[in-house]
């Protein structure tokens, strides 16, 4: 391993580029003490002559959002034939897009609260407020609003009363033209890891989220102290089982591959509903992969490594 040199991309220039940031230095710093030589790459206008002149044994994708999901970067390693750790290019195009993996864990009879997809093009020309209400009519309230593709929770907003809307519609479209709205679901929040082994992919302990502001937006993730997490979620033995069969099904369903991390939602009635994955996971001092990965006794650079020398020997 030690003759191995890893390429851990991260950075890019989406609005996730600082959290991007935090997790590849973690990840690089996890991987030097696992006795690999490790480059951190920024994903700028000179990358493709570095993989090409500097070409590394493996890259490991630790980009969050734009391009780094979309399956833009990993077209690029592929075209090079670079092994590198993550979902392929096909698989992150199928994922990044929210609706159509809500649509797909769907088919396959997951239970994903109700939603509804519109472009901001819709409420110029249909008129906003009747596009509002008819939203309204549709979902009930609360909902949850979301960008339709991104991550770290940035334009993601709970509204509680209708007169809220028209504010948090604005703030959702400041991270893209279409907006995801959706049924909001109370009960236990839950990130699940799914890691690949030889024995396939295999759910890491649930964690469970506890916000203080009970909205776990970007400040309640990335801000030290304003989150409790329990890992593992403080779950009945059924419902963890439950959220980590979702998990695998998801990354299974998706074609994802190597690591994903499932969000969910645990009701009053058991009822485990479907969220979103990250084909990406953070891997900041905040974020919940590395707590699933210490609670299933493994550590990150350790789970890194092998994920390495499977994408070497891919």
């Amino acid at each position: 391993m030690a003759e191995r040199t890893v390429a851990v991309l991260a950075g890019g220039l989406s609005h996730e580029r600082d959290v991007s940031l935090r997790s590849g230095r973690r990840l690089s710093a996890a991987l030097r003490a696992e006795g690999l030589t490790v480059e951190e790459w920024d994903t700028d206008a000179g990358l493709l002559e570095r993989l090409r002149t500097q070409r590394p044994d493996a890259a490991v994708v630790a980009l969050h959002g734009g391009q780094g999901e979309n399956g833009s970067v990993q077209t690029v390693l592929e075209m090079l034939d670079v092994p590198f750790v993550g979902t392929s290019s096909q698989g992150c195009r199928r994922a990044w897009d929210k609706p159509t993996a809500k649509a797909l864990l769907a088919k396959a009879d997951f239970a994903t609260p109700d939603w509804v997809v519109l472009p901001h093009s819709t409420f110029r020309e249909l008129g906003a407020q009747a596009v509002l209400d008819a939203m309204v009519d549709r979902l009930g309230l609360p909902l949850i609003l979301k960008p339709d593709q991104g991550g770290s929770a940035l334009g993601t907003q709970v509204v509680r009363d209708a007169a809220e809307l028209p504010a948090a519609m604005v703030g959702c479209f400041a991270y893209g033209d279409t907006v995801l709205a959706e049924r909001f679901v109370d009960g236990v929040e839950v990130a699940v890891a799914v890691v690949e082994t030889e024995a396939g992919p295999t759910a890491l302990p649930a964690v469970e989220i506890v916000p203080e502001s009970g909205v776990y937006d970007y400040t309640a993730r990335y801000t030290a102290g304003l989150t409790d997490f329990f890992a593992p979620a403080r779950l009945s033995e059924q419902s963890a089982k439950a959220v980590g069969e979702l998990a695998v099904a998801a990354h299974q369903l998706l074609g994802l591959r190597d690591i994903s991390r499932t969000d969910a939602v645990v009701d009053a009635d058991g009822t485990v509903h479907f969220l979103e994955v990250n084909l990406s996971p953070g891997l900041t001092e905040t974020s919940t992969v590395p707590m699933a990965i210490e609670a299933g006794g493994g550590s990150l650079g350790a789970v890194f490594a092998e994920l390495i020398d499977r994408a070497i020997k891919r």
